[in-house]
């Protein structure tokens, strides 16, 4: 994909032009970019050159983002949030009497992202230590999964067992960017998986450059799109950096700077994402960054109910709940999850997906008298001013229907 260039600080779409606004959040919402389609790199570029312009400013970037397009337009056949953006650019330009020859906008400079007061240099990137200083303790720290078919426990210890199809958003936050894409496990079933991982690292002032990390099943590589294995050339470019536990099924991501570690695995065919954040990081959104799977966990509509998840798939229940009591002997919600996963595939090596699962919820949960949760933890009800607001929930209901 190579360098998708600035993201913005979500705090400032408040500020831009409404018709941005829409188009950006269709963008993430609904981005399929392939591997070799750079669609997401000239959607960056341009949201982060249009944060507050208007007239002719705003119809530069607008005649840049379409020259980006094109360039890409041989790769990025069928995909999604290309055919987006190429329609996005046209009425945008319509809307503002946009000529289609014209000065094109410069490359946006680096954007300035957020970071706590502090001496600059690599001291600044190390958030634990910066924390301490700051308030004479240590800080607190969420985790939050997916994984299987795909099942999300959220920053709030709700564990849901979602439908969820195509791609949806795990983060948005002012540092942080994870979206997963999932289809379903067999022809016909209710069920998916995640099949591919994309993550932004937001550009921040002394620490990072901007980097995109993105696996798919049968790809999960051990360095950046950009080819590199850390933050860049800044002075606290090895506050961000990835390790191969295991090449091709299990890469960790380090960001010290935000006090974050992700751990990305692949097992029967699917993907698994798990993440230990600091509190002030998973929180630093904005009021249309509320679509977040991590956040709220997956939206009622989504969620698979218990009538569903008990239907006989391809193993019986008894015969899942054999295999997956072998390694889980806790029947908590990651031992209903295997048996579900187990059933359905068909496919025993699912038993190992939700044991990874536990272990990573065990060695980055805070309070491990939250590791087990049980049924009772499974179905909470969330208020509905967690989930989308009107203008999210009709991007949601657009993105759905033309999966």
């Amino acid at each position: 994909m190579g360098d998708p260039g600035q993201c913005p600080s979500p705090r400032a779409l408040p500020g831009s032009p409404p018709p941005l606004s829409t188009l950006t959040l269709l963008l993430l919402l609904c981005g399929h970019a392939h591997s070799q389609c750079r669609i997401l790199r000239c959607n960056a570029e341009y949201v982060s050159s249009t944060l507050s312009l208007r007239g002719a400013g705003l119809c530069r970037a607008l005649r840049s983002y379409a020259l980006c397009t094109r360039r890409t337009a041989r790769t990025c056949r069928g995909d999604l949030a290309f055919h987006s953006a190429v329609h996005g650019i046209e009425d945008l330009m319509i809307q503002h009497n946009c000529s289609r020859q014209g000065p094109t906008a410069p490359p946006p400079p680096p954007a300035r992202g957020p970071a706590a007061p502090g001496p600059a240099g690599p001291g600044r990137c190390d958030y634990a230590a910066r924390f301490w200083r700051l308030h004479g303790r240590a800080p607190g720290f969420l985790h939050c999964a997916a994984f299987g078919d795909p099942h999300v426990r959220s920053f709030h210890h709700h564990f849901h067992t979602c439908r969820v199809q195509g791609a949806w958003p795990l983060l948005d936050n002012d540092f942080l960017f994870v979206q997963a894409t999932s289809s379903p496990v067999t022809s016909g079933a209710n069920a998916t998986s995640t099949r591919k991982l994309t993550i932004i690292f937001k550009n921040m002032q002394e620490c990072i450059d901007q980097k995109v990390y993105q696996a798919e099943v049968d790809n999960l590589p051990a360095a950046f799109e950009d080819g590199s294995i850390n933050g860049g050339d800044r002075p606290g470019g090895s506050s961000l950096s990835i390790q191969t536990a295991n090449p091709g099924s299990h890469v960790e991501i380090r960001a010290a700077y935000i006090g974050t570690t992700i751990i990305i695995r692949q097992t029967a065919g699917q993907l698994s994402f798990a993440i230990k954040v600091a509190e002030d990081v998973a929180r630093a959104f904005s009021a249309e960054q509320d679509l977040q799977l991590c956040v709220g966990g997956c939206p009622p509509s989504q969620r698979l109910s218990r009538s569903e998840r008990s239907r006989r798939g391809a193993i019986t229940l008894d015969a899942a709940r054999q295999l997956c009591k072998e390694g889980l002997p806790v029947e908590d919600a990651y031992f209903q999850s295997c048996v579900f996963d187990v059933s359905v595939s068909g496919d025993p090596n699912f038993t190992v997906v939700s044991q990874a699962a536990l272990e990573d919820a065990r060695a980055f949960l805070p309070d491990l008298e939250k590791l087990h949760l049980f049924p009772t933890d499974v179905g909470v009800t969330l208020s509905p001013a967690t989930f989308l607001r009107p203008l999210i929930s009709g991007l949601f209901v657009l993105c759905f229907c033309i999966q």
